[in-house]
């Protein structure tokens, strides 16, 4: 195996040569495609006259300087060249073979279609390049292809031109204004549908916008277009950001290892994240593809006129970048179930991510292969750290830190000290100690202690924050962290509402003229990305979700309630002793369901309880079949508590078209079949009567927790309807990796024979594998240890057909530390097999290493 190294942020230098224009010209021909770069090369340092390029997995042909050729050093993955020149042309010559290329990167094909993927570093799949995102040029592309094959030839930019040519092929030329990094690359080339549109500018001027999608799909385009209009409307009134180019393109294709890129103007999509109607596509795919959609587009200037330094700065663009779409999200819908969502993921999956080994601050310090760190941390921690800029600068002081931002660094690539800066001297709020979050990594704990004395009427909460060590720092610093608080009177009436600057180790805050004993809601809407650690009793909770000014706070009193249950169980079966539920929780539970005033989406959250995946977060440690066992018990208990009125709302909701209530009426109807299988007719008569695919998938995943002739039945069914639709069998494939059932494992092992399953493809292997490993904890974690043999075989099988998915599966198994021994040693012993290979990727490589050394 080659000598895999690490980088540094520590050792980052500024490149001694720059690219300035890069005029491409492709010959797409299969195997024998031909990319020609010519490179006006600018030197910045006189003392340097070695040019070293990035290159990958292509066959070079020829180079030259200034038209005249030259001699070079080819390695593994560079191209050296000696130039003793301030500026000069370069031209290189290479040979690609998309159709072979099975990892993704770089340009490759995608049922029949050409398609690239340059994010992070796979440019230098398409040619020798200064492939490094502070190196920004304008760039210039020709292609050419056979016409019929062919007809639509995509790259960034403005359209130029176009012909025809010898032999029945074509060419298009295409040209991007804006300066930007090789990562932006893209380059699309197919026989597509098309669906256009067009949107004015506040400016009046006219974006064509154009989505491509398969033969046959273009009806299931438009709610993609019409997300894509909204974010435009929405940037401009928001953010006060224009597009900036005359055409927006976007492409859907269906091998695609990430959800989508932000390719300047020619974005290109996973089709989950396009391909949208009624029939195929629930609420929740409506949903992430407007989210999506919007995403990419806000990176026109959050990535892409403003772009990143190096790599280590990714959340500078990504962090900002998932601010922004979730604000999108939040003021076209429920703010407080989009909240929700993002509370979700960091507690149950960003949380872990600290824990474990590849344990990393927002902006990473050193990384060995990066695809590695588009992650939840990068990302949603990211944006978690934008939003407590937000919460202390205030909206005007926050877009007025936006304005200097883009008037500073427009058409540059900074760092995410750049960013803060612009923050802090647009606002005058001091950040100096709020900066810890960008290279501090780990979850800190905040311990709240509560004191209340009647006779002054004064009411007091001791704050102190702890950052246990992480796998990567052992010494924490105190945070600054934006702490939101809600006082609620004994009668439900706010007696304050308050954002507390917490900075120190340990601090005392003193609230006078508190006439009583208030009940704390504390942290609200999750003001900061931290475990809270407060004694509530179940009267407290109980309070909170019948008060709470902050819906996202009811969800988090009813979580902790729910939680509370779970461990006291857990305790019970430690102790041998019966399980019990507290008559509290389930008159609570009874209350929310009873109620007429609370949205019906926030009804659904509350109802929908924490995953066991979610409950291990809470803990150090666990016995996960006991656990398993007391949230079964729990939830068991409340759904027969709570049947009349679960079967009430059911039936009041079954003929209401909005997604709210479809997301309550599904939320009943699972918690219905935990009751007795005499509910199972509710979900029968759903499925078959059902108009869209929520109602359709909801029955199925109603049945999904145990085996049943019924569930067999529809299942064959709807296998049967979708066969052909690749999007909606992967629907099914993630229904049959999470049935509770001990079959499910051989069954996974006969469906990677399916007809719908391929290893290649990177949707097919996340919705079956990926979702066994990630969401059935029992079934994975099973005590013979198949389920990480299942997991580890297909690793071993993606090493070297696709690495970046592999290292993504890889997830489960690398966090084994909260489970018992006996697991833990075979997940090692999984992870031992898998570091043995003999051609082990950088992606596999650094997080089984890691892993290994905790």
């Amino acid at each position: 195996m080659t000598q895999i190294k690490a980088k540094y942020l520590k050792d980052y230098l500024s490149p001694a040569f720059t690219i300035t224009h890069l005029d491409l010209s492709f010959d797409l021909a299969g195997p024998n495609t031909q990319v020609t770069a010519k490179s006006q090369v600018v030197r910045h340092d006189d003392e340097q006259t070695t040019l070293v390029l990035d290159g990958d997995s292509m066959k070079l042909i020829s180079v030259k300087i200034n038209g005249a050729e030259v001699n070079y050093t080819q390695g593994e993955t560079t191209l050296t060249i000696e130039a003793d020149l301030n500026a000069f042309e370069l031209e290189i010559v290479n040979q690609l073979d998309p159709e072979a290329n099975s990892s993704l990167e770089g340009l490759y094909m995608s049922d029949g279609a050409y398609c690239t993927q340059c994010e992070a570093e796979g440019f230098r799949r398409i040619t020798y390049f200064l492939d490094r995102p502070d190196v920004l040029a304008i760039y210039s592309v020709r292609i050419e292809a056979d016409k019929v094959a062919f007809p639509y030839l995509l790259s960034n930019g403005n359209f130029m031109d176009q012909g025809d040519l010898e032999g029945g092929r074509h060419f298009v030329q295409w040209q991007d204004p804006f300066p930007k990094p090789a990562y932006l690359f893209a380059l699309v080339a197919g026989d597509f549908d098309l669906l256009e549109d067009e949107f004015i500018t506040r400016s009046k001027r006219p974006v064509k916008l154009q989505v491509f999608v398969d033969k046959g799909n273009l009806h299931k385009s438009h709610h993609a277009m019409a997300s894509l209009k909204k974010s435009m409307a929405w940037d401009e009134s928001r953010f006060d950001l224009e597009y900036d180019l005359d055409i927006y393109m976007i492409v859907a294709v269906d091998f695609f290892n990430m959800g989508a890129m932000e390719n300047k103007g020619l974005n290109v999509f996973n089709t989950k994240y396009v391909l949208a109607d009624i029939d195929s596509a629930t609420d929740d795919d409506y949903h992430g593809i407007e989210a999506v959609v919007g995403h990419e587009y806000f990176h026109n200037w959050t990535g892409n006129r403003v772009t990143c330094r190096d790599w280590f700065q990714l959340s500078l663009k990504e962090g900002l970048t998932v601010f922004r779409d979730q604000e999108f999200s939040s003021d076209l819908g429920s703010r407080a179930v989009n909240r929700i969502h993002a509370i979700k993921v960091i507690k149950n999956q960003q949380f872990a991510e600290d824990s474990g080994p590849m344990a990393h601050p927002i902006r990473p310090e050193s990384v060995i292969e990066m695809n590695n760190f588009y992650t939840v941390t990068v990302y949603n921690k990211g944006a978690e750290v934008i939003r407590m800029m937000h919460t202390l600068l205030g909206e005007s002081g926050f877009q007025a830190g936006m304005k200097l931002y883009f008037e500073r660094h427009d058409g540059q690539a900074v760092t995410c000290d750049d960013f803060t800066a612009a923050m802090q001297d647009a606002s005058s709020v001091d950040l100096s100690q709020f900066i810890l979050w960008y290279s501090q990594s780990g979850t800190p704990i905040v311990s709240v202690k509560e004191r209340y004395d009647e006779q002054k009427a004064q009411y007091s909460l001791l704050i102190e924050q702890f950052t246990p060590a992480t796998a990567d720092q052992t010494e924490k610093a105190a945070l600054h962290i934006p702490f939101d608080l809600e006082l609620i009177s004994p009668n439900g009436d706010s007696m304050l509402t308050e954002v507390l600057n917490v900075k120190s180790a340990s601090e005392e805050f003193v609230f006078d003229n508190i006439a009583h004993k208030p009940t704390p809601s504390l942290l609200q809407n999750f003001s900061a990305p931290v475990k809270l650690d407060f004694d509530y009793s179940v009267e407290q909770l109980v309070h909170l979700m019948r008060f709470a000014s902050s819906e996202v706070a009811r969800w988090e009193a009813s979580v902790a309630l729910f939680s509370q249950s779970i461990w006291a169980n857990v305790e019970n079966l430690n102790a041998k002793q019966a399980m019990h539920v507290d008559l509290r929780l389930t008159d609570a539970y009874r209350g929310i369901l009873l109620s007429e005033s609370l949205d019906p989406a926030l009804v659904a959250e509350i109802l929908t309880f924490p995953s066991v995946s979610a409950l291990i977060e809470q803990v150090s440690s666990v016995e996960l079949d006991i656990l398993a066992t007391a949230r079964d018990f729990v939830i068991e208990e409340l759904a027969s508590a709570c049947e009349d009125e679960l079967l009430t709302r059911y039936r009041e909701l079954v003929n209401i078209d909005s997604s709210a209530a479809r997301s309550l009426k599904n939320a009943c109807l699972l918690l219905l079949q935990r009751v007795s299988d005499q509910h199972q007719d509710h979900a029968k008569l759903q499925y078959e009567l059902a108009v869209n695919m929520t109602d359709s998938l909801g029955a199925l995943q109603a049945l999904n927790g145990a085996e049943s002739a019924l569930r067999s039945e529809l299942m064959a069914d709807y296998e049967t309807k979708w066969l052909e639709t690749p999007l909606v069998m992967d629907k099914w494939l993630t229904l049959q990796a999470t049935l509770g059932a001990d079959t499910c494992l051989e069954r996974l092992e006969a469906l990677t024979e399916h007809a719908s399953f391929s290893f290649s493809n990177p949707n097919r292997v996340r919705s079956l594998v990926g979702a066994f490993a990630a969401a059935n904890l029992v079934q994975f974690h099973r005590h013979d240890g198949k389920g990480y043999d299942f997991l580890t075989d297909t690793i071993i099988k993606l090493n070297k057909l696709n690495p970046q998915v592999a290292a993504r599966l890889i997830t489960p198994l690398i966090q084994f530390k909260k489970f018992d021994i006996h697991r833990q040693n075979l997940m090692k012993a999984s992870l031992a097999r898998i570091l043995a290979l003999p051609e082990l990727s950088s992606d596999l490589y650094e997080k089984v290493s890691k892993a290994l050394d905790c």
